[in-house]
């Protein structure tokens, strides 16, 4: 049983697909970097710049010491992260539709040429043939 486990673990197939997980949670990570630091500034300034990721209803407010610290934390439905979360989304999206549509479009199978008719000897083997019999 170990045997037949390291031969899987070691198949190219399980190989690629750890180093595409891992390269997928790097991609994740600059891409929400690419949303939260460059695209929702810039869609926060067309928006009377509103912060999306500071959007929320409150459900109840937090309860504070009289030292300042907190005693019971705000209780919030955070839509405007997840406004974030959709459009992070659609970009990672975008990006592996194009991804996938380079590969395609190098990976396309070449054209077969086209079948080429028989040849001047073979006609006219063909045709004597066809003579002979009549």
């Amino acid at each position: 049983m170990w045997k037949e486990f390291k031969n899987f673990i070691m198949t190219g197939n399980v190989i690629d697909l750890a180093v595409a997980v891992i390269l997928a949670g790097a991609v994740g990570l600059v891409v929400s970097g690419f949303v939260n630091d460059i695209m929702m500034p810039i869609v926060g300034h067309f928006a009377g710049g509103m912060d999306f990721a500071d959007m929320k209803v409150i459900l109840s407010e937090a309860v504070m010491a009289a030292d300042g610290t907190v005693e019971k934390p705000e209780s919030a439905i955070r839509y405007g992260a997840w406004i974030n979360t959709i459009i992070n989304l659609i970009i990672v999206g975008f990006v592996l539709f194009m991804i996938v549509k380079s590969y395609n479009k190098v990976r396309a199978p070449k054209p077969e040429p086209a079948p080429s008719g028989p040849s001047q000897e073979e006609l006219l083997a063909e045709i004597r043939d066809l003579l002979k019999k009549q």
